[in-house]
C-alpha cells in the first residue's frame, strides 16, 4: 500500500490589495521551504514559526520601502496520495 502525504503552505499575494504569495512545502529532510510565486524570493527553516520570520527578512530584503508588501497572506493545503487497489 502506497500512502504519501505533502503538506504546502500558500501565502498569497496580489500586488492590487499589496500582498505576496509564497509556497511552502515540507522538505523531505524535515522543516519547511518557502518561494513566491511572483519574485525571486527563497526561504527555509525548521519549523513554522522560522519559517515566517525568515520570510519577513527575505521580503524586507528584497523590496524597496515604497514598493514593500504590506501583507503576507497564508494558506495551507495538504495533498494526499495512496493506492485504490
Amino acid at each position: 500500500m502506497l500512502f504519501v502525504t505533502e503538506l504546502r503552505l500558500f501565502i498569497i499575494v496580489n500586488k492590487d490589495m499589496n500582498e505576496i504569495i509564497f509556497i511552502v512545502e515540507e522538505a523531505p529532510e524535515g522543516g519547511y521551504t518557502a518561494k513566491a510565486l511572483s519574485h525571486s524570493i527563497y526561504t527555509e527553516a525548521d519549523s513554522m514559526k522560522e519559517l515566517k520570520a525568515h520570510i519577513r527578512d527575505a521580503i524586507l530584503c528584497h523590496f524597496d520601502e515604497e514598493m514593500l508588501p504590506k501583507v503576507a497572506r497564508l494558506h495551507f493545503v495538504k495533498d494526499e496520495v495512496f493506492a485504490i487497489a
